[in-house]
């Protein structure tokens, strides 16, 4: 039997989801059309739309699908940089935000405590005049340690400067309002809660006008080119109106305290990120004088899967970028994520195969 662990990285899809994209899967529709199958895709799309917005805390017309939260934050990079050639962002922050900002602008790395959270204070001392837009993430994808993201954005507030929110790990784990939270963008992606891959969506706040980053048509009101996926559109609803955060964060949450105690147990073994204020559904251990993927392996071997934050067991070829700006060895880490899914007896699993796994990699050094 399987376990599966991995979830922040992508989450298996939820049954309300499957059914409606596998309706759609088989069915043709332009939403942009006026004959029948046209204006039921258009329901359908608009649908999703009011479902995602009701996740999210938002009105429909604040949502922009996109083909993930890759393309939302590249879409809110390259949106914000007409208004200025600085971005300010934490070394933390995930590679699509730190290299879409780069290819936009000038950028200034705002550095971590050892938890890895940011200094409000430091933010807003790296602020220029040209400073277009302040990146901030809900809660760090490797770690899970939350940001004082409203705090971030107050302060931005009354400085004039742009905040986009990385929330693509947050999205069905923590409760989102976005238009209580007044940033100016969000970005999220369908697949890490039980959505389909392939979809996610661009927040933008009411008033607000930044240029596409796609051309060519007027989908999105104009605001993203391209036929929009129905089906993946669909699913992304379905899975909006499915989750309940609440329930699902609690109980994530206990599952993943039950992993953090047991790692507390082993010998050689360290948690990573702020034990407190961070995202549900996932745990970071360090664990000493261990190369990564060899644990990965072990535990694969017993049936589990998991997920490393340094290099060597990722698509990247250097170590974590998130851990080095954290202090931390970058090259040695698991993580550990559960999800909707995830059963008492997953998590029994993993926190049984890891002790004889890690006592038979150090009799071998």
């Amino acid at each position: 039997m399987r376990h599966y662990l991995d979830h922040a990285s992508t989450s298996p899809l939820r049954p309300e989801a499957l059914t409606l994209m596998t309706k759609w899967l088989g069915q043709a529709g332009d939403p942009g059309r006026i004959y029948a199958e046209g204006l039921e895709a258009r329901v359908t799309v608009e649908t999703a739309r009011e479902q995602v917005a009701d996740l999210l805390g938002t009105r429909p017309r604040s949502i922009v699908f996109t083909s993930g939260a890759t393309e939302a934050i590249a879409a809110a990079c390259w949106g914000a940089a007409e208004r200025g050639s600085h971005q300010v962002l934490a070394a933390v922050e995930h590679s699509a935000v730190r290299l879409g900002a780069a290819a936009n602008g000038e950028v200034t790395l705002v550095g971590t405590d050892h938890y890895g959270r940011i200094d409000p204070d430091e933010v807003l001392n790296a602020l220029r005049p040209d400073t277009a837009v302040v990146h901030v993430q809900w809660g760090n994808h490797e770690v899970g340690t939350m940001q004082p993201v409203a705090e971030v954005v107050a302060r931005c507030q009354s400085r004039g400067v742009l905040v986009h929110v990385d929330a693509a790990q947050a999205i069905g784990h923590e409760t989102i309002r976005f238009d209580d939270l007044g940033a100016d963008l969000l970005s999220v992606s369908a697949h890490k809660f039980g959505g389909p891959a392939g979809v996610g969506a661009l927040l933008v706040r009411r008033g607000l006008r930044v240029r596409p980053l796609l051309l060519g048509g007027e989908q999105e009101r104009a605001r993203r080119a391209g036929l929009e996926s129905v089906s993946s559109i669909a699913g992304f609803g379905a899975a909006a109106a499915a989750v309940n955060t609440a329930t699902e964060s609690a109980e994530q949450r206990r599952l993943t305290e039950r992993i953090a105690a047991a790692a507390d147990t082993m010998i050689g073994v360290h948690r990573y990120g702020d034990p407190i204020n961070r995202l549900p559904h996932l745990v970071c251990l360090g664990i000493d004088g261990i190369e990564p993927q060899a644990v990965i392996l072990g535990l694969d071997r017993a049936g589990v899967a998991a997920h490393s934050g340094s290099a060597c067991s990722s698509e990247a070829l250097e170590p974590s970028p998130v851990l080095e700006a954290m202090g931390l060895d970058a090259h040695r880490s698991l993580r550990l994520s559960v999800g909707w899914n995830t059963t008492e007896a997953d998590v029994t699993a993993a926190i049984d195969a890891l002790p004889p796994i890690l006592e038979a990699l150090r009799s071998l050094r």
